[in-house]
């Protein structure tokens, strides 16, 4: 920039170069808040890219959740998502799926979805067909049906590898907990003891390999917030197990009013303590979406200590963060974000605290 100077009682002008200031910020930490923006859990790049792809093309912030969503559905992102993975205890893959319209406070979400690949679809019909807001199990499939899906088999090759590999292991790992015979040494039938001999839960270990849900928030150029989640559960569940996933305020959660949220990890532990809805409540109140995040983990820590997890959040001036939490083996978190401050999908890593 351009400065006048005295000298003798004359002007001179020079040329005074700005300072410049480089900041490294951690992901998330977003320098300019900038609309629209994607985020979703994991290094999901092809789902980051189709949902991105939706907005830039005119589509809106429910057709990009459900397309981003769905295209891990059809990718079958890390065998965590859609048909074909996690068969439960019977063998038998069954999905979990929500979507969030956040100008409306509506929901659409199937649990224990069978013999249908597109739950997140199924969802969105959920909120847009009936006045319902969950529907679970084989009536859902059927629900489905007369909504035009396919029905189909979602078992694999694959899934009957793990399934099979499974039960020659003893049925190991498994769900149960304070039966006969010891779960924890063979498969069932299992039933209630006599007399219970309560044992101490063991936490699983999950590594950066093993991924679950999809979650994905979407904030529009206008501020619409919409959010979405897809899985397929835990693996080896017990047949009729339902995560936090197809959950709203634990799965994900969107107001247009203040942001959205998602989250990714043991279900079983998180949906207790509705940590999406929290952490748009946080936002609500000013709390930047990071340390938002931050918060809802360390709440979780304080009754479970090593639970597997992570949330995404985002504001309605489309600044996001992440937070995860650090166990042996999960010491930090991958996510996808676009935006218009980046290029391309662009994928991103916080430290689990």
């Amino acid at each position: 920039m351009a400065a006048a100077v005295g000298c003798g009682g004359g002007r001179r002008w020079m040329v005074v170069a700005p300072l410049l200031l480089v900041v490294l910020q951690p992901a998330g930490a977003a320098s300019a808040a900038s609309l629209p923006v994607v985020i979703n859990t994991w290094a999901f790049r092809k789902a980051a890219e189709t949902a991105w792809g939706v907005l830039q093309l005119g589509g809106s912030e429910l057709d990009a959740v459900e397309r981003g969503c769905g295209q891990c559905e059809i990718d079958q992102c890390d065998g965590s998502v859609g048909y074909g993975g996690s068969p439960d205890e019977s063998g038998e893959t069954t999905l979990d799926a929500m979507i969030m319209n956040g100008n409306t406070m509506e929901v659409g979400a199937v649990a224990d979805l069978r013999h249908v690949k597109n739950a997140i679809s199924v969802a969105r019909k959920i909120m847009e067909y009936t006045k319902h807001t969950l529907l679970v199990g084989e009536s859902a499939s059927l629900f489905a049906v007369r909504m035009g899906f396919p029905y189909e088999d979602l078992t694999t090759q694959k899934s009957l590898s793990v399934y099979s590999q499974w039960l020659n292991q003893s049925c190991q790992p498994n769900y149960w907990k304070n039966v006969v015979p010891d779960s924890s040494k063979s498969c069932g039938p299992y039933k209630r003891p006599e007399e219970v001999t309560y044992k101490e839960e063991q936490i699983s270990r999950r590594s950066l390999h093993n991924h679950d849900t999809i979650g994905m928030i979407v904030i529009g150029g206008s501020g619409t917030v919409v959010s979405g989640t897809s899985t397929n559960g835990a693996v080896h569940k017990i047949p009729g197990r339902v995560g936090d996933s197809p959950i709203a305020g634990a799965g994900s959660y969107a107001d247009s009013t203040a942001g959205g949220a998602a989250a990714t990890g043991d279900g079983d532990i998180m949906m207790r303590f509705l940590p999406s809805y929290q952490a748009v409540e946080y936002m609500r109140m000013g709390t930047d979406p990071t340390v938002a995040c931050q918060k809802v983990i360390s709440r979780i820590q304080k009754y479970a200590p090593k639970f597997f997890g992570a949330v995404i959040c985002a504001n309605t001036t489309g600044s996001y963060g992440a937070a995860c939490n650090k166990i042996p083996g999960f010491t930090q978190f991958h996510f996808m974000v676009s935006s218009p401050l980046l290029s391309h999908p662009t994928e991103q890593v916080v430290d689990c605290i």
